[in-house]
């Protein structure tokens, strides 16, 4: 009996104890001055300097796929079987 006063007691807490998150209002709560701020990069002073990095050495040729013959065999004895497994019911 204790174990379910204390279980009841331990989730009223915790409902109790919940609250519930609101989300920000728009206009003047969204931003602290009230409008939105703005920012900007300029890059036009950058000068960006290098060289196109590619590998050295040779390039060289694979050798392709071979193509295989398939593994799945197609059985020619089936209707047999199916008519001995018929034969046994």
């Amino acid at each position: 009996m204790r174990k379910v006063i204390s279980s009841v007691c331990a989730a009223m807490l915790v409902v109790g104890l919940a609250t519930s998150a609101f989300a920000q209002k728009k206009g003047k709560a969204a931003t602290a001055g009230g409008a939105a701020k703005e920012k900007s990069y300029d890059f036009s002073a950058d000068v960006i300097d290098g060289e196109l990095a590619r590998p050295d050495g040779e390039n060289m040729d694979v050798r392709g796929f071979e193509k295989h013959s398939s593994l799945i065999r197609i059985r020619t004895d089936f209707i047999r079987e199916i008519v001995k497994s018929a034969e046994d019911l």
